[in-house]
């Protein structure tokens, strides 16, 4: 569910006029939704509401502050990656204590400074990261929590880069490594072991994977209790599906009512990592289309965003929805490729679409709102699009739009 529709043949965010939009803020432009962002996060929210969990919002997914304010009056946490992430968190002031920190190369001074603002867990994903951290601990006279990720080797029935829970990818622990770096826990003098984390990977539509991985990490918890070791945290994760185009992804009650029996028996205390799923439908990219470029063998209809603005289709040949920003009466147009100005055949934001648009006219490409702007670039020495958030119909400004001299301010 989103608040993108056509009213009277134009489309509307919640109850603004996304052509209104455009031409007051410009183009290349992102749109996001805050009702639907306030919606998402809910839905999730109330499916698990029995075990009452932690969502960890994944910061990744797209860390403009303001999303990460809305995020926070949630009552919600982050899912962080990088110092620059945590940066963000406490720019916004989110509660140390919800905020768990993934990835698989944390720096040492990344650790010191999750250290120092005291975060809840590091999600570790090898035993060098371990040593990395325990001796950080013990410099700074501390100690950290940390779950321990563990790679299930389940497909997940997505894309190749963005699987991560099969063995031949770069993260987590086999079982053998994690069995192992549990029972030697006391070397660890500065670490609290107490959770198992997993991520098997982004935009999965099935709750199949999810089930395969949780049925061996019960397991494991089995196993540990035999051996008197003992627990508190089951951090799922997060890689809902959403719907980009034909997809019917399960709905956040559907995966829940699915994974609840396996994890309540566990008694232990749930994080959830969603992203995608809370953002991926609340946001759009607004374009201008700049030509119309008819060739003996297609059409092109060229705009001013581009695979800078957002990389999805170039990168992973994503499906967006493309729609023209005004509804034009009779049959659909001719069959074209929608690219941007970048000189890379791989420029593109839709091929192959029936698109009625002529110059002058605006697009939006739908489902723009996770990891659109978050993997923008200035490839090409392109500015960034502005991003505005719209509640009914307040618009706010909550990122400029890059000028020529924010391309070169940090050269010399």
């Amino acid at each position: 569910m989103h608040y993108f529709a056509f009213k009277r043949n134009t489309l509307y965010c919640e109850n603004t006029r996304i052509k209104k939009l455009a031409e007051g803020f410009g183009t290349p432009l992102y749109v996001y939704s805050e009702r639907t962002i306030r919606e998402h996060y809910n839905k999730i929210k109330k499916a698990f509401k029995e075990v009452k969990p932690l969502i960890c919002y994944s910061v990744k997914a797209n860390s403009n502050l303001s999303i990460l304010k809305i995020i926070k009056s949630l009552g919600g946490g982050l899912d962080i990656v990088s110092g620059g992430e945590l940066y963000r968190a406490k720019a916004v002031k989110c509660r140390p204590e919800k905020i768990v920190y993934a990835s698989v190369g944390k720096s040492e001074a990344e650790i010191k400074d999750a250290l120092k603002y005291g975060i809840l867990m590091f999600n570790v994903e090898s035993a060098a990261e371990l040593e990395r951290i325990n001796s950080a601990c013990i410099k700074m006279k501390k100690k950290a929590k940390v779950s321990l990720r563990f790679n299930p080797d389940v497909e997940p029935g997505t894309h190749t880069y963005i699987t991560t829970g099969k063995k031949e990818t770069k993260f987590g622990l086999d079982e053998g490594s994690l069995k192992k770096i549990f029972l030697e826990s006391k070397r660890y003098k500065s670490i609290v072991l107490c959770g198992i984390h997993i991520h098997i990977g982004s935009q999965i539509t099935t709750s199949h994977p999810f089930l395969k991985a949780l049925k061996k990490v019960s397991g494991i918890v089995k196993y540990l209790r035999t051996k008197n070791i003992a627990i508190d945290y089951l951090n799922i994760g997060g890689g809902l599906g959403i719907v980009y185009g034909e997809e019917k992804p399960q709905t956040a009650a559907d995966f829940a009512k699915k994974v609840l029996p396996l994890i309540k028996p566990l008694s232990l205390k749930l994080i959830i990592e969603p992203g995608r799923f809370i953002v991926g439908n609340a946001g759009v990219l607004v374009a201008k289309v700049l030509y119309i470029k008819d060739t003996k063998s297609k059409r092109f209809i060229i705009v001013d965003a581009a695979m800078n603005d957002l990389i999805r289709p170039s990168l992973y040949d994503a499906y967006h929805t493309i729609v023209g920003v005004d509804k034009v009466k009779g049959p659909p147009g001719r069959s074209s490729d929608i690219v941007g100005p970048v000189c890379e055949s791989g420029d593109f934001l839709g091929k192959d679409r029936p698109l009625k648009v002529k110059e002058g006219d605006y697009i939006a490409v739908l489902g723009a709102g996770a990891y659109g702007f978050s993997m923008s670039s200035n490839y090409n020495s392109r500015p960034r699009p502005a991003e505005v958030l719209v509640k009914n119909n307040k618009t706010t400004l909550v990122r400029k739009r890059e000028n020529y001299k924010d391309l070169i301010e940090k050269e010399v």
